[in-house]
Formats: structure tokens, C-alpha cells, sequence
């Protein structure tokens, strides 16, 4: 940018995609100005998530996402085809000793490979971005002059996280399932019970148990985007969130904090395997889905307080 331009007050390259969103805030809201601004605005969730998907950082993490489903299969294929017993005696993600009879169980194995670290990780890193990476850009400022409101955007913020939830654990389950399609048979689903359901109706938990797993991930979506409001560094903000991550999850295995353990956010992640029994077993998956919506309303109530209270200058 040349210094006629910046004396000129000319914006950034990076206003570009905040002028987008407020041209889509004001088509939204319509007659700006006159009548009040509602707190939700389709446009302005379009352009979000239109801007994480497209960045090559998020689709890096989808791309690692989608390579482990095919990176455990093809190991449970070599060590079978060897004549080994699938899941090494015992070891290994949960389920790997079933893929070999169904390869709809490569779904289930993979999610459970994935949630304990790669899962949290990635959506820390779009969470811990979503606002501070605005501020480093230097294109926060000119999001906030647009008429799209502090409340609005940091809703648009975390809905276009919510979504990413869903899509990255989508993306581990269809690369799962295709991964097992091709490489073991498909059949009748002998679930956890030991009771056998059709195929289709496998397919279906197989989907309940993805979004059951995206559900989970709500918890750490709203942390990361509250640490994301603390500072100006995208950077930092996704660091500390996945440092938080990795501490809470040692937390979690050590025998003597018990006491807290249960009101950890990755505490009753795999309650998921409840999904794969018949009957259904409700527990655990209850106290996952109420904890989560504990740590949404916690950290999202947080979020919203220091972004509404924030001097940006960036």
C-alpha cells in the first residue's frame, strides 16, 4: 500500500472480506438505521463460514481428519491379511477388533481415535482464531464499523465453529465408512449387546454416533472462542486452547483427582459407545450432553461480556 493511500484512510486488503460482510449484514437486516438490527443474520453466517472453509489451514486439518480412517484400516488390513488378530491382542482404539467382521466398525473405531486429541485439536484451532485472528489481520475494527453488532458477530463466530464441528466429524466418518467398504466385507451389525441389527439401521447410529461426537465438541468450541476474545494473536489464542486441551485430558487420567474429573469437558466424551448397544444406556450421554451445554453457556456468557466490553483498536 502506497503512503498516498494510507494517508487517503484507504483500508487494508483484509476489509475486503468486512465490507462482504456488512454489504450481507445490511441486506439482512434491511432498512438500517430505522428499524432494529435482529441478532441473527443468515448473510453474515454465509460469509464465516465461507471464510474458514476456503483458508488452506482448515482444509489441511479436514485433509489429516480424513487420512486417519484410511491410515488405521489399511494397518488392521496388513496385520490380518498377515494372519494376525486384528487389534494387536487387544490393543488400540476401541472397536479395532470388530473391523475386520464389518467395516462399518472402521466408523466407530476412527471417531474413537480421533476424539480424544485430532478432533478437540482442530476445532481449537478454528475456535482460537475466530476472533483473534480477526485482530491480528487488522480487520476486526472494520467487521465492528459495518452494521453487523458485537452480538451478531460473535454468534455468526460461533455457529460458523458449530458447523465446522459437524463437517470435520463428517469427514471422519464418510472417509471412514468408505475406507471400510472397500477394504472388509459389509453386513449385519452385531453390536456391542450382542444383539445383530440390520445394516441400514447400523448406518444409522453410525450417524448418530457422528453427531453425538460433534455434540461433544461444543464444549471446547465455546473455550477456545472465549480465549480467542483475550487477545490479538490468532496464534496464541490457538495455543493456549490446545495447551488447555492436553492438560485437562492428563487431568482426566490421573486417579487421584477423581473428585473433578466428572466436570471436565472430555470426561464422558466416549459415552458415545452407549449408541452401539441395544438397549440404548442413557447415562453417560446425558451427563456428556449437559456438560457440554454447562461449558457452552459458561464460556459463551464469558465470550460475549469481554468481546462486548472490548476496546478494539486493531
Amino acid at each position: 500500500m502506497s503512503q498516498a493511500d494510507t494517508a487517503a484512510g484507504t483500508p487494508p486488503e483484509g476489509a475486503g472480506r468486512a465490507d462482504r460482510a456488512g454489504k450481507a449484514a445490511r441486506a439482512a437486516g434491511g432498512a438500517a438505521g430505522t428499524a432494529r438490527r435482529p441478532l441473527w443474520s443468515l448473510g453474515l453466517l454465509r460469509n464465516e463460514l465461507v471464510t474458514v472453509l476456503r483458508r488452506w489451514r482448515t482444509l489441511a486439518l479436514l485433509a489429516v481428519l480424513a487420512g486417519v480412517p484410511v491410515l488405521i484400516g489399511i494397518a488392521v488390513k496388513i496385520e490380518t491379511g498377515d494372519g494376525g488378530s486384528a487389534g494387536g491382542g487387544g490393543g488400540g482404539p476401541a472397536f479395532i477388533a470388530l473391523i475386520t467382521n464389518n467395516g462399518l466398525f472402521l466408523v466407530f473405531t476412527s471417531l474413537a481415535a480421533t476424539l480424544p486429541f485430532f478432533l478437540p485439536m482442530a476445532i481449537g484451532v478454528v475456535a482460537g482464531d475466530a476472533i483473534a485472528g480477526e485482530a491480528n489481520a487488522g480487520t476486526l475494527r472494520y467487521l465492528l464499523v459495518a452494521p453487523a453488532g458485537r452480538t451478531r458477530l460473535l454468534l455468526s463466530k460461533y455457529a460458523s465453529v458449530l458447523a465446522f464441528c459437524v463437517l470435520a466429524t463428517l469427514v471422519v466418518a464418510a472417509s471412514a465408512l468408505i475406507t471400510g467398504a472397500l477394504l472388509f466385507p459389509l453386513g449385519d451389525v452385531t453390536l456391542l449387546s450382542g444383539t445383530s441389527v440390520s445394516f441400514s439401521e447400523g448406518l444409522l447410529r453410525a450417524l448418530l454416533v457422528a453427531l453425538a461426537v460433534a455434540a461433544s465438541l461444543t464444549g471446547i468450541a465455546a473455550l477456545g472462542l472465549f480465549i480467542s476474545t483475550l487477545t490479538n494473536s490468532g496464534i496464541a489464542a490457538m495455543a493456549t486452547t490446545v495447551g488447555l486441551l492436553i492438560t485437562v485430558q492428563i487431568v482426566d487420567t490421573i486417579p487421584q483427582l477423581h473428585g473433578i474429573q466428572p466436570y471436565l469437558f472430555p470426561h464422558y466424551w466416549l459415552s458415545f459407545a452407549d449408541l452401539v448397544r441395544d438397549p440404548v444406556y442413557w447415562d453417560d450421554l446425558r451427563s456428556n450432553f449437559e456438560l457440554q451445554a454447562l461449558y457452552v453457556a459458561v464460556f459463551g456468557s464469558a465470550a460475549w461480556a469481554r468481546f462486548a466490553a472490548r476496546d478494539v483498536t486493531a
